[in-house]
């Protein structure tokens, strides 16, 4: 494992198009090589816009395989590039199902490993359970030359659990492709609690599970295709240290590519004073099963 680690997030807006967006994504992955960094994490389904706005049949026709046309370009410029990257794609598994799936290349054309998104939200302007079927594929890290990468998807970053299994399972880093933003009808104060929210969340797990932590959020607004209000999506991309310390940030209303070194040998530091895992009661989490305790 590479020590500093030097990663990357490509925080981006929708350019119109898939070849857009494509044409986009290829230049901030250049711009990444070309800085140095060896891990690149882009945005939750980065090939278009947040489409989850609204229901509509005909949104599924965005769907790709996987393997398929979005992984053969991605794989291509990770091998030409010299990159492991982390990318989102909407997936057609077969007629009828299809899933949010991250997908990793390790420097090479070939898939390495991916992870289909667990947690699916149903909430106003995040219509996910219409279009994807939960994850089947677990909470696996997965092995690359930069470390095991635990990858999880936007609406996963609000439990701890999903943390905690991928850093059980001897997970490196966390890392969150994610697409999340504000109804533009709320105030001001409530979108910053939001969006603070969202923050420390995730800054938990880091210190919970003392792992480095990377979330990439679109950024920019969306018109909603049903007309109602659209999302304003808060970027806000950021990098966190194993005491949920922030290494860098993105700004919340433009593109923009934002490259860090994480001291990778900090989290074995972090864990020898606050051994959380030694301490665990795992005897005591049955609980942990039901739903709820009534």
């Amino acid at each position: 494992m590479s020590n500093p680690l030097r990663v990357a997030l490509l925080q981006e807006t929708d350019r119109g198009s898939v070849k857009a967006n494509f044409d986009a994504i290829e230049v901030g992955l250049r711009e990444a090589a070309k800085a140095g960094a060896k891990l690149v994490l882009l945005q939750e389904l980065h090939n278009g816009p947040y489409f989850c706005q609204h229901e509509n049949v005909a949104e599924f026709d965005r769907a790709e395989p996987i393997p398929g046309p979005s992984t053969q370009r991605l794989g291509a410029l990770a091998q030409e590039l010299g990159l492991v990257v982390v990318a989102s794609l909407f997936e057609r598994r077969a007629a009828g199902l299809y899933h949010n799936t991250a997908v990793v290349f390790d420097a090479k054309k070939e898939i390495c490993g991916k992870y289909r998104k667990m947690h699916i939200p149903d909430d106003p302007a995040f219509y996910e359970k219409f279009y994807f079927t939960p994850g089947d594929l677990g909470f696996e890290p997965i092995e690359t030359s930069v470390g095991k990468l635990g990858v999880l998807v936007c609406w996963d970053q609000w439990y701890p659990e999903a943390a905690r299994l991928m850093a059980l399972a001897g997970a490196d880093l966390l890392l969150y492709p994610t697409a999340i933003g504000w109804d533009p009808g709320d105030d001001d104060m409530e979108k910053n609690r939001q969006r603070e929210a969202w923050m420390t969340v995730q800054r938990g797990h880091a210190v919970a599970n003392g792992l480095p932590l990377l979330a990439c959020n679109r950024s920019g607004f969306e018109a909603a295709p049903d007309g109602s209000r659209g999302i304003q999506f808060w970027g806000s991309s950021f990098v966190a240290g194993p005491q949920g310390e922030l290494l860098a940030q993105a700004s919340t209303d433009k593109r923009e590519l934002i490259v860090v070194d994480i001291d990778m040998q900090r989290s074995e530091n972090v864990r020898r004073i606050w051994p959380f895992l030694r301490d665990r009661r795992i005897d005591a989490y049955a609980d942990l099963l039901k739903r709820f305790r009534d």
